[in-house]
């Protein structure tokens, strides 16, 4: 490909001091000797993480059961209030996202509500390419509903078994089919698939249709709103910078506002109702309805500090600072590694990419030790995946130079082969 970077470490240094995000840097623990490039897997923690996490403690230490209405962050409306400052990452009015759960309840929750097979239009259709736990629960749902998923779970494969195509996804909308869910990015190849125009051809249909946003909330901008989804679940903990293990997140457009949720608990109550203590439900007239049970505020505050980060950078300037380093990334790779077996398995054109470069090399895995011994944080995918995911929060130029410089002599003196070709219990 023609380079549109000189790769020299000078060139990096440049681009570093036009950064206009480089001052974001300084909120997060870098860790010394460390070039963190798994952030599509666990955000690194901040400072204003940190202490909207040691706010909320405060507010236990302090006013005991109180904290629920009292303190800087009352709890008992909290999930409500992250869920409007996370709303524009999603394109999403401010009633239509609540911060809840983790992304595979939340995707439960999903199922239960919008999955209503009936007559001929009894499947899910989903692809071969999403992570796992998307497809366990489908799977989970069909079984509850009698149906069995062999048969009732349609999976579209990749044509090169990295990336899908949009048409394939379309001629799979058939009249058998009862809801569509759909990753946002390809955990893997960190393929964009065309959100937009997969929710108006399920539109045109009549096919319920949601999107799985964890590899894409906090690296690209949405429009789930404008473009009709019906519904949306995410994590908060990779590039949002939630912890690990942070609560999720979801979307539900207002078009379904006063639907029953699937599974009802009394976190999704009217709040003005809740309290009453009867046993007859009454949902929130707005996604908060969704909600099952007491927010896991430890886990939940450290978003409070994380999205004001965000509303600072901007998901604009952010996006287009990720694209010009995921560009400068596969530049360095192709120039320094020639010859070294590297393929990218990601897609090249910016609309078409999202947060990192997926380097596929046979010997992923013992390269990966290798990096991480010289400091260096990848993410291993099974079988020969190698995720590197530049931030645009925290992540210089001059450290990717470095991190091709450190994959390239581990590769010119072969110190991989001094691992073992197997990978940890945790890739």
């Amino acid at each position: 490909m023609e380079f549109t970077f000189d790769t020299s470490r000078e060139t990096a240094e440049k681009l570093d001091r036009a950064d206009g995000l480089a001052r974001f840097r300084e909120e997060f623990y870098l860790g010394k000797g460390r070039i963190y490039l798994d952030g599509n897997s666990l955000g690194l923690l901040s400072r204003r993480a940190e202490q909207s996490l040691l706010s909320v403690l405060d507010s236990w230490r302090e006013h005991g059961i109180d904290g629920w209405t009292e303190g800087p962050h009352p709890w008992f409306h909290l999930s409500e209030e992250l869920g409007k400052k996370s709303a524009p990452l999603v394109g999403a009015e401010p009633e239509e996202v609540i911060v809840t759960g983790s992304t595979t309840v939340n995707l439960h929750q999903l199922l239960a509500t919008f999955y209503r097979p009936e007559g001929k239009r009894t499947k899910i259709l989903a692809d071969a390419l999403t992570f796992p736990s998307d497809i366990y629960a489908m799977q989970s749902q069909l079984r509850l509903h009698g149906l069995n998923p062999e048969q009732h779970l349609i999976r579209v494969g990749g044509r090169d078994g990295q990336t899908l195509a949009e048409e394939d996804l379309i001629a799979a909308m058939t009249d058998e089919v009862a809801l569509i869910v759909l990753p946002s990015v390809l955990y893997r190849s960190g393929q964009i698939l065309d959100m937009k125009r997969l929710t108006a051809a399920a539109r045109e249909r009549g096919i319920p249709i949601g999107f799985d946003l964890c590899h894409s909330i906090g690296a690209i901008p949405h429009q789930l709103h404008e473009w009709g989804a019906d519904f949306a679940f995410w994590c908060n903990y990779k590039y949002l910078n939630a912890g690990p293990g942070g609560v999720g997140g979801l979307f539900v457009h207002r078009k379904h506002f006063g639907r029953m949720p699937g599974l009802a608990g009394w976190f999704g109550s009217d709040k003005s109702v809740q309290f009453d203590m009867e046993h007859h439900f009454t949902p929130a007239g707005d996604a908060g309805a969704y909600q099952i049970g007491t927010p896991h505020l430890l886990s939940l505050a450290p978003l409070i500090g994380s999205l004001e980060i965000f509303a600072e950078a901007g998901i604009g300037p952010i996006r287009e600072k990720s694209l010009r380093q995921t560009r400068y990334l596969m530049e360095l790779v192709e120039e320094e590694l020639a010859g070294m077996g590297f393929s990218i398995g990601n897609p090249r054109a910016d609309h078409r990419r999202g947060g990192h470069v997926s380097l596929v090399h046979p010997e992923a895995v013992r390269i990966c030790k290798s990096l991480k011994e010289k400091g260096v944080i990848p993410d291993f995918r099974a079988p020969d995946v190698i995720r590197l995911a530049p931030v645009a929060l925290y992540t210089a130029y001059t450290e990717l130079w470095e991190a091709v410089q450190q994959l390239k002599w581990i590769m010119e003196e072969k110190d991989y082969e001094r691992h073992e070709k197997k990978r940890g219990v945790v890739a």
